[in-house]
């Protein structure tokens, strides 16, 4: 037995963590975890602790530490998170790290290239008007693959087979705009611009528009940029 169990040096080493949770010296990460606000923020508050959230990863690059049982009993009581975020499925762009979020703290609604059918629009209204989330964000990130699908749809008259064509198809009309702009780098324009598109047709959704006017709720766009881990607002 004494061969198997490690103290958390041990384990700190084991996974390359130094104190503020990064990858490199040797030492166990020791960084508590963010204070939530302490009443329901306004919209700019979500957003200004959303970002937050993002430098704090960026600069430890690892997630806070795991959560007692006591938290997850409490939540199991309720939840209120601070803002949804509309994401992509893709395997490196969870929210929760990336915004260096716990349990309890997003809503997140996720699925290829970061598009809003009606069930996601459904799941977005339900976090706003049952759960008051202030804040929703639209979270593209760089070299999409359901973008790079679109761009080959329209650059190269590509054809998808089974569901893929439907989760292709609501990104194209960004890829033409992009490409009639001229963009140097058609992908990640075409992003950008599908961000923008989504976050505006949320901006004018008849059932968000009370919130919205009232000043308590903010849609925003957001690129995730793989290489860096910061995270961009664009509208």
């Amino acid at each position: 037995m004494g061969g198997v169990v490690m103290g958390m040096q041990g384990l700190g080493s084991l996974f390359g963590l130094r104190k503020n949770g990064a990858i490199g010296s040797g030492e166990p990460a020791l960084r508590a975890p963010r204070t939530r606000p302490a009443s329901r923020p306004t919209p700019d508050q979500a957003l200004a602790w959303l970002m937050d959230g993002n430098a704090q990863f960026v600069a430890s690059g690892a997630p806070p530490p795991a959560h007692a049982i006591d938290e997850i009993t409490n939540l199991a009581r309720g939840q209120s998170p601070l803002a949804v975020i509309v994401g992509c499925s893709d395997s490196r762009t969870a929210p929760e790290i990336v915004f260096d979020c716990r349990l309890g703290d997003l809503f997140v609604v996720r699925v290829a290239g970061n598009s809003v059918d009606s069930t996601a629009m459904g799941s977005i209204e339900y976090a706003v008007h049952h759960l008051g989330c202030p804040l929703v964000m639209v979270l593209g990130h760089g070299g999409c693959g359901a973008v790079s699908a679109a761009v080959s749809l329209v650059t190269d008259n590509s054809e998808f087979e089974g569901a893929l064509e439907s989760v292709v198809l609501p990104i194209v009309p960004a890829v033409l705009k992009a490409k009639a702009a001229g963009a140097n780098d058609l992908l990640n324009s075409a992003v950008r611009e599908h961000v923008v598109r989504v976050a505006r047709r949320l901006n004018g959704a008849a059932d968000l528009s009370g919130s919205i006017a009232a000043g308590r709720l903010k849609v925003v766009g957001g690129f995730y940029d793989l290489h860096s881990g910061r995270v961009q607002v664009l509208a």
